[in-house]
């Protein structure tokens, strides 16, 4: 879906949907090579602590929801100010530290040499460096498990789908009817859904996954429910390419 004729100088932004981030984000910023960006929005989702406060010392330029989204209401705030400022790349990295942020110029150099239309991060290297890391057995289990059946749905070879580390091209954003999705954590399991089914191209890239105490991470039964969204979402999927409709699939 992208030009043939790559943009040599896309303008990237880089947006952070963020809960009660104070503790990891200087860090997530200090790591991001500065010449691989052109703007940082973070988007405070009614934080409890000082995320606000230390962001906007970082010079970051922040937008504050008005009540809490939700995960995936923030991401839609934040790409709709993404491309209201003329965004070609978008990169979305959780600012919990917990992905390397020393890979944004290689993620934005698949968009920007047109090798696909998303990327995304993949954690699952192998197993052994998974458990090392600090990824829960039961969370490396169901996430293998949810990317076989997803792969299998949306006719793909990837990693994992679930990695809070991804980079869009502005078509993608601009095609997809993402403010149709939910805004809990199901938002992401719509969203590659629908990039899927509007032929975009797909791919990802390896890297480490680190697991501590300020990182961000889903609890068990919120987990259980998110592998749900995503069958349920795959199954949609391949209904609407048998002819089935779904708003969730309709650009209108």
């Amino acid at each position: 879906m992208t030009a043939n004729h790559p943009n040599t100088n896309p303008k990237v932004v880089i947006v952070m949907p963020a809960y009660n981030a104070e503790k990891t984000l200087a860090a997530t910023l200090k790591d991001i090579p500065e010449d691989s960006y052109d703007m940082i929005i973070v988007g405070d989702d009614c934080s409890q602590d000082e995320t606000i406060e230390v962001a906007r010392s970082l010079g970051l330029e922040v937008i504050k929801t008005p009540q809490n989204l939700g995960y995936g209401g923030n991401q839609k705030m934040l790409y709709n100010a993404a491309l209201e400022k003329g965004a070609d790349i978008v990169v979305m990295l959780h600012p919990d530290n917990q992905y390397d942020p020393k890979l944004v110029p290689f993620f934005v150099g698949f968009i920007k040499d047109g090798v696909c239309d998303v990327i995304l991060g993949n954690r699952i290297r192998s197993r052994r460096e998974c458990l090392r890391g600090g990824m829960p057995f039961w969370k490396y289990l169901s996430n293998r498990f949810l990317t076989i059946m997803l792969n299998l749905a949306y006719g793909k070879n990837m990693g994992e789908f679930h990695s809070g580390f991804r980079a869009y091209s502005r078509q993608v954003l601009e095609k997809v009817p993402f403010s149709k999705n939910r805004d809990d954590f199901g938002f992401d399991a719509e969203f590659l859904a629908q990039a899927c089914y509007f032929s975009f191209r797909m791919a990802d890239a390896p890297m480490p996954v680190r697991y501590f105490k300020e990182a961000s991470s889903i609890a068990f039964w919120p987990s259980v429910r998110y592998g749900l969204d995503n069958l349920k979402v795959a199954a949609m999927f391949l209904l609407a390419k048998l002819g089935f409709s779904f708003s969730l699939f309709r650009r209108n």
